[in-house]
């Protein structure tokens, strides 16, 4: 996700709308001036939809759509508009987890071979070293979305993909480096029928989204579908905004596939802010909520663009970090089309949540901190301007470097072998097989054994070199190269978005 305006034009648009920082009124700017700054940004951010869901003092400030739910359609979103909230699902999976421990049905500390006697992981001491807690908290040694090339929106079920992980060679060592895992995130959602006898859908819906009165969110990416007031997925491909098919990744249930409203998630927020209380009745445990919220990692500091440092550490489905000497919990999710945050401000009983229908975008993180300034009587800082002109920047620039390679192919570089000494089958240990055919345009063709609705284009580059573009955006493109070795390929190295995965695999030719 990366782009962004100049400074200048930026500037010159908040002036247009009348949205100005030295003009603004930290008191009246959620009920005067949100409203125009959202729908200017939608503009300038190229999003077609967004809902936004603000709570206080156990009350709704806010629950409302804004734009439309599919480019080229005229149905707007409501606050009842379902957008896919990815990781903002991980919390929910850790708060019955936490729960399920509250009610002495398990421990967060038992070893998860207890539970699920064929998890593996590649290092087997570290395999029965394993707890639930380490699961929720991103603790592995796994770099950071390590393996999700393999199981994302692939066609392997839930317990193929916790089979893959035995396949994965840990970064770091155990318990030393906090590494994003989702599909830790599923081996923990797949400890719940185990302990309880349902999945971890149908119990999400028994214990969360019933007594919560959340009666349009859904569990299942499948179910989406088959929705009326839904938002669609979108993303940008070479500059131009497209809508997408909407994500399956139901074999990752429990790490990133609830959708869910402005209404719903205001009732989970305004539950979490009340220790689990709805009205009278305690639906979730006070103590599990606070499980949930004590710190297991440091994930680093850094600096905010406003100029201020902070830290963050990790929880159990939360980011934990410290605003303005406060202590926020929060998450965010993505999926292809969507992003999304969740933000908690548990001194002033606030809390925050946008959905996105644009996986290209840092609305909802601009969102936040000028929701967060409002509350909090901070100076006005205008931070979807800023963010803009750093998204549009990089984004720019990843197409200059598209345009530097379509130019390359255009040379007709010639590979340094027969284009039919690069086809066949190769096998990577963790993924599987890919198979390399001969295209109709003096290229190759790219078929993966767990992507089946995918392929990659290979362009001649030179040398062994191929420019690959992806049938499905969201992989992205990138330089593959094959290695050759006394005049035969031996290998291809493969590289997807970083959005998916960072680490490359290395392919060996059968």
């Amino acid at each position: 996700m990366k782009k962004g305006y100049s400074i200048f034009l930026g500037l010159m648009l908040c002036l247009s709308s009348g949205v100005q920082a030295q003009h603004i009124n930290r008191n009246k700017f959620i009920p005067d001036s949100l409203d125009n700054y959202i729908n200017r940004a939608l503009t300038n951010w190229r999003i077609p939809g967004v809902a936004v869901g603000i709570v206080k003092d156990g009350k709704i400030v806010l629950m409302k759509g804004y734009g439309i739910k599919e480019l080229g359609v005229p149905s707007k979103v409501d606050q009842n508009t379902l957008f896919m909230i990815g990781s903002n699902t991980k919390a929910f999976t850790a708060t019955m987890l936490a729960t399920l421990e509250q009610q002495k049905k398990l421990s967060l500390n038992d070893p998860v071979t207890k539970y699920l006697p064929n998890f593996k992981l590649e290092n087997n001491q570290v395999t029965h070293l394993v707890t639930l807690r380490d699961l929720l908290c991103h603790r592995l040694g796994f770099g950071t979305f390590q393996g999700d090339f393999t199981y994302w929106t692939s066609n392997l079920n839930r317990a193929e993909v916790i089979e893959k992980m035995s396949h994965v060679k840990a970064l770091y060592p155990f318990r030393t480096t906090w590494g994003y895992t989702n599909a830790a995130f599923l081996t923990a959602g797949e400890v719940i029928p185990k302990v309880t006898g349902k999945s971890w859908e149908e119990y999400l819906k028994e214990t969360i989204f019933a007594p919560l009165g959340m009666g349009y969110s859904i569990a299942l990416s499948a179910d989406l579908t088959k929705q009326i007031n839904k938002a669609a997925a979108h993303t940008l491909s070479d500059g131009r905004l497209i809508a997408i098919p909407l994500p399956q990744i139901d074999n990752l249930a429990p790490a990133g596939s609830i959708s869910s409203c402005a209404s719903d998630m205001n009732k989970w927020m305004m539950a979490l802010l009340d220790n689990g209380k709805v009205g009278a009745r305690q639906v979730i445990p006070a103590a599990a909520i606070a499980t949930t919220r004590q710190a297991q990692d440091i994930v680093g500091s850094s600096t905010r663009l406003n100029g201020d440092t902070y830290y963050e550490l990790y929880g159990l489905g939360w980011v934990l970090q410290d605003y303005a000497g406060k202590r926020l919990v929060m998450h965010d999710g993505g999926v292809n089309g969507f992003v999304s945050s969740v933000t908690l401000l548990p001194s002033e009983n606030l809390g925050i949540v946008i959905l996105t229908n644009s996986d290209q975008n840092y609305l909802y993180e601009a969102l936040r901190w000028e929701i967060l300034d409002a509350f909090l009587k901070r100076p006005y800082y205008n931070y979807s301007d800023k963010y803009l002109a750093m998204f549009k920047s990089r984004y720019n620039e990843d197409l200059q470097n598209a345009a530097k390679m379509r130019d390359s192919v255009a040379m007709n570089l010639k590979p340094e072998l027969s284009l039919n000494k690069y086809t066949g089958e190769y096998v990577n240990d963790l993924y599987g097989k890919l198979t390399v055919t001969k295209g109709d345009n003096n290229d190759l063709e790219i078929r993966f054994e767990h992507h089946p609705r995918m392929f990659a284009r290979a362009q001649p580059l030179g040398g062994n070199r191929f420019y690959i573009t992806f049938s499905d955006p969201v992989f992205g493109k990138a330089i593959f190269p094959f290695t050759v070795q006394n005049g035969k390929v031996i290998s291809l190295r493969v590289k997807v978005a970083d959005e998916v995965e960072y680490t490359p695999y290395d392919f060996r030719k059968l």
